[in-house]
């Protein structure tokens, strides 16, 4: 009777999912065309932020109980299914056009700082010293994207005098609270549902929280590609996955040193994999086919069955 109960919430919680999406994409796309900021700059900032949030609440709530798992798997699991689960899934669906600067600076940055997460924990832990370290390169990021704003304003004819700036945050706002509120429901039930299959706390940590908690950029990169918004579906996973190394496990280890266990060593070594794979997948023809995102989701396939 209990996973009953569970699956009815799992089913809930994809529903609220489904909606918040919507509703978010609207907003921050009528918010980008009002203010005339690149869709671009919008995913890498409000969207990825504001969808990695349930991951920051997981990770920091985990620092704070001391649960070191939780913390980096959570993270490294997250930003592993970002690229080959959800971009896989959102290429296959509708086959997405990649900006220059995501190619050459955004993807290889992301590379280059999962790089430096594995070398910070090879000596067990992350320190405070590698959080303040983390925390200053997210300061750049933000530099760099505030000068990326000013350099390519939107100039784009298009406007929708039926949406206000108004209309645009409350839709945003309200999409937000829905994804939010939809991945910890969800979350749950996937979690009471593995726990009575009997599968393990790492397996879980790196699976099915992280997939978990990663449901908000599923929906918001699936949506936002439907809708024709390539910039926010690939920048919204991008910037994801730099806000949660930069600034989710950054801000954790100034709270309290992170012990890094050596087996989350390979799991790093996929998460850069992974980046070097969307490299090289978008590199030549600027966009993520539909061939690529099969690729991608094979290679999910195999991280998981290795992981068992």
């Amino acid at each position: 009777m209990n996973m009953v109960w569970q699956g009815l919430l799992l089913i809930v919680g994809f529903v609220m999912l489904m909606k918040g999406a919507d509703f978010f994409v609207d907003g921050a796309s009528g918010i980008a065309r009002k203010f005339g900021i690149p869709q671009l700059v919008i995913g890498l900032t409000i969207v990825a932020m504001g969808t990695s949030a349930p991951e920051a609440a997981v990770s920091l709530t985990a620092a704070l109980k001391g649960s070191a798992d939780i913390t980096i798997g959570n993270v490294v699991g997250s930003n592993i299914l970002n690229i080959l689960i959800i971009l896989g899934i959102t290429s296959v669906i509708a086959p997405l056009p990649v900006e220059r600067s995501t190619i050459c600076v955004e993807i290889p940055f992301l590379v280059g700082i999962s790089a430096l997460l594995l070398f910070q924990g090879m000596d067990g832990s992350i320190s405070l010293v590698d959080g303040i370290m983390l925390l200053f390169a997210f300061g750049v990021y933000l530099w760099y994207l505030f000068g990326m704003t000013k350099r390519n304003p939107d100039t784009s004819e298009e406007t929708d005098q039926e949406i206000t700036i108004g209309k645009a945050l409350a839709g945003a706002g309200i999409g937000l609270a829905l994804i939010i509120w939809g991945s910890d429901v969800t979350v749950d039930a996937a979690t009471a549902i593995a726990t009575y299959c009997g599968l393990s706390d790492r397996v879980i940590g790196l699976t099915i929280v992280a997939l978990g908690t990663s449901l908000p950029e599923l929906f918001t990169s699936v949506t936002a590609a439907r809708k024709g918004n390539a910039g926010i579906a690939i920048g919204n996973i991008v910037g994801s996955n730099l806000f949660n190394i930069l600034f989710v496990v950054g801000l954790s280890a100034v709270i309290v040193p992170i012990p890094f266990a050596a087996a989350f060593r390979i799991d790093m070594a996929a998460a850069i994999g992974a980046g070097i794979l969307l490299f090289f997948c978008c590199v030549k023809n600027h966009r993520l086919s539909r061939l690529a995102g099969i690729l991608m989701l094979c290679c999910y396939a195999l991280y998981f069955f290795l992981i068992l």
